[in-house]
């Protein structure tokens, strides 16, 4: 983060969860976590979610980025959520390196991120959590490749101790890893650039992404540390997905539902123009391939197979 938030968090006890609610065994026990969602104006809809969420998750970090409407009014009825307040409006990939630095000052084990604006079911932040402990299936996954199963269906952990093989460094949802055929179309603009971009940072990293975009995601605290992330807007996670392959982490997706429930979502100024918008994309990759060659030199990863040639 480049500014300091407005003010410190606001420290809660914990609220009870249901297991039997969630998506996994009530028998499995989760490893420490932090569920964190980025708010911008979301008054419509934060209370709601926050509930919902509440049911399968103790400790909940929403990062408020300077919202202007009564979202920090609603915020105020959930004395059991911790809050982090921008002064101002900072940008989406802002807010999620607030919550990677709240992260990793309080030591949790994974962070689960998750968006407020309705269209993540948090029954599933059980499985993601779970799955972030898990290993990597056999079909290759050094240097930044992506598995979409696990090897052990029981997602036994197996981390960084010295016993054995190291864990899943971060587990993405995918709107697009199983299609459902009876599921409303995305809005077409959004799907077709989804779909180009997803297709460009796999022929660029080596990756096997379906959905580069989701914000459904768990992470690896201790991984996070290996991330340097400047890119404060909605491009964030093309940035992020360089930088996590050039450092070799361990990247699985689990499918999650295809839900829109506001197409007309604003992505600010110009970048609601699609054009615009991909050409931004295009922007930051560039920019974010060019920063690891130079930090990582000699270790290129197909950079030069779409004309973005890495520094000297």
């Amino acid at each position: 983060m480049t500014s300091e938030p407005s003010t410190s968090p606001v420290l809660a006890d914990p609220v009870s969860t249901d297991p039997a609610a969630s998506l996994i065994p009530s028998s499995i026990e989760l490893p420490r976590f932090l569920t964190a969602l980025p708010v911008y104006n979301e008054q419509a809809h934060v209370a709601t979610v926050l509930n919902e969420v509440r049911k399968y998750a103790q400790d909940i970090l929403v990062v408020d980025d300077g919202s202007t409407d009564g979202t920090s009014h609603a915020l105020a009825q959930c004395p059991w959520v911790q809050v982090v307040r921008h002064p101002q409006n900072l940008g989406y990939g802002a807010a999620m390196q607030t919550a990677f630095q709240y992260a990793r000052e309080h030591r949790y084990e994974v962070l689960l991120t998750i968006d407020c604006d309705g269209q993540h079911e948090p029954q599933r932040i059980g499985q993601l959590v779970e799955a972030c402990r898990g290993s990597v299936d056999g079909g290759g996954v050094d240097g930044g490749s992506v598995s979409t199963q696990l090897s052990d269906p029981k997602y036994s952990a197996r981390g960084d101790s010295g016993r054995g093989e190291r864990g899943v460094d971060i587990v993405s949802g995918s709107r697009y890893l199983v299609v459902d055929d009876s599921t409303p179309p995305p809005p077409e603009a959004r799907r077709q650039i989804n779909k180009q971009i997803t297709q460009e940072i796999n022929q660029l990293l080596g990756l096997k992404l379906t959905d580069a975009f989701c914000g459904f995601k768990a992470y690896r605290v201790e991984a996070l540390a290996q991330l340097h992330l400047t890119e404060t807007g909605y491009a964030m996670p093309l940035e992020l997905w360089v930088q996590a392959a050039y450092h070799g982490l361990r990247i699985i997706e689990r499918s999650v539902p295809l839900v829109y429930l506001d197409e007309k979502r604003s992505f600010g100024g110009s970048l609601d123009d699609a054009t615009a918008r991909l050409a931004h994309y295009h922007d930051v990759i560039k920019r974010s391939i060019r920063n690891c060659s130079e930090t990582l030199a000699g270790r290129s990863m197909g950079v030069l197979s779409m004309g973005y040639e890495p520094c000297s």
